[in-house]
């Protein structure tokens, strides 16, 4: 990071105040601008002194552009960390930018008021064909206590929940987790996650719009990775398996929750299931070709269908073919 660079950034009352707000949550540039009561033009300018800085990281989500802060993630400096404190001494010390923070947080809660009301109108819409799915299978708590057990008690590291949907596995391992990437292709889905997980520490989670078939990420940077009820809309599961391992270090592990193969023809046109579950030996299978090696399947049958638990190890590379052990 340049010094220059960021005292510059800093000489602005108004990025002053944008990069107190991204300590709190990751916000879209219309939001920022919304607050501040300025143009999203000028918005996006100040922005880009702040990234170019180091002191903000930007992210396009369709035709949205988000901002947040990068202390707590990989690309996070000391510096930058001594800015983010520096301003927080100074909302302590100074009664007019504390008022000024004060009036844009009051602004920035109805925000997230209207994020919420936002995911609320869509689950309305919804309801009634999620109940309709949710009656054929075990409770969802039954399913998550199930995962939690089968992922054991130690920390789970860097976290990408692939087809993240409503949030709800990133709100749940979030405390367990160094840092959580959830993400999905919908643009909608993603809003409504980001309602559902406004409430984390912004450097804890991170919301990324992306294809499970194409991972925006570097090789080898999770260490576990979830699919929740996500790889029955998988075309080609395989590929999908295949680039998650890319994206898992050695040693990291897969959890897959879907359902055992099932004859409900119905829900490839009621919920674009592209596949009808999946049998143990397909899975076992899958996970090996794609440097896995699979544990023993965990099986909740209460309902209808049956909700299966896979966990895989990604193998060292050139590893041999996977075995099954026994589930933990």
């Amino acid at each position: 990071m340049n010094v220059d660079v960021i005292f510059k950034a800093l000489a602005d009352p108004t990025r002053q105040r944008i990069l107190r707000l991204l300590g709190a949550m990751e916000l879209a540039v219309g939001e920022l601008a919304q607050v501040l009561g300025q143009s999203q033009p000028r918005v996006s300018r100040h922005a880009g002194l702040l990234c170019d800085a180091g002191l903000a990281e930007r992210r396009r989500e369709g035709s949205w552009v988000f901002l947040r802060s990068p202390i707590g993630s990989e690309t996070a400096s000391p510096l930058g960390q001594a800015v983010t404190t520096m301003l927080a001494l100074a909302e302590q010390e100074d009664v007019s930018f504390a008022k000024q923070c004060e009036e844009d947080r009051r602004k920035l809660n109805a925000i997230r008021l209207n994020r919420e009301e936002t995911a609320e109108s869509y689950f309305a819409r919804h309801a009634d064909e999620w109940d309709d799915l949710r009656r054929m299978h075990s409770a969802d708590n039954l399913v998550e206590d199930r995962l939690i057990a089968a992922l054991g008690e130690d920390s789970l590291g860097r976290v990408l929940d692939i087809g993240t949907g409503t949030g709800r596995m990133a709100e749940l391992f979030a405390p367990r987790a160094q840092h959580i990437v959830a993400l999905d292709k919908s643009l909608e889905m993603l809003r409504i996650a980001r309602a559902k997980l406004q409430h984390l520490p912004a450097e804890t989670v991170e919301l990324v719009q992306g294809d499970f078939g194409d991972l925006p990420f570097e090789e080898g940077c999770f260490d576990t990775v979830l699919l929740h009820q996500v790889l029955h809309f998988a075309q080609e599961s395989g590929a999908a398996l295949v680039e998650a391992a890319r994206v898992t270090k050695a040693g990291g592990h897969i959890a897959i929750v879907d359902f055992a193969a099932h004859d409900h023809e119905e829900l490839r046109e009621r919920h674009a299931h592209a596949r009808l579950g999946f049998s143990d030996s397909q899975i076992t299978s899958l996970l090996g070709e794609a440097g896995f090696t699979a544990r023993n399947a965990i099986a909740l049958d209460e309902g209808e269908l049956v909700v299966k638990i896979w966990i895989g190890e990604r193998r060292n590379s050139g590893a041999g073919q996977t075995t099954q052990e026994t589930a933990a």
